[in-house]
């Protein structure tokens, strides 16, 4: 019962919050697709940062959400 609960955190932490713009919506969406689990491994092969959370952040702030 106890990874029930962990998945389900898990989940409400990764998919349920409130974008605040379109950098996290695309965010959501690679890791539901799986996306973001290829990126990271070939991230860590290739010794290289993808870039990912400095694109997310320019994304929030060039196309927010209205609140």
């Amino acid at each position: 019962m106890r990874s029930l609960y962990g998945a389900i955190v898990n989940y409400k932490f990764n998919y349920m919050k409130k974008s605040k713009g379109l950098g996290d919506s695309i965010e959501k969406i690679t890791k539901a697709t799986g996306i973001k689990k290829v990126v990271d491994i070939v991230s860590k092969a290739t010794n290289k940062d993808c870039g990912c959370y400095e694109r997310k952040k320019k994304l929030n702030k060039m196309f927010p959400y209205k609140k």
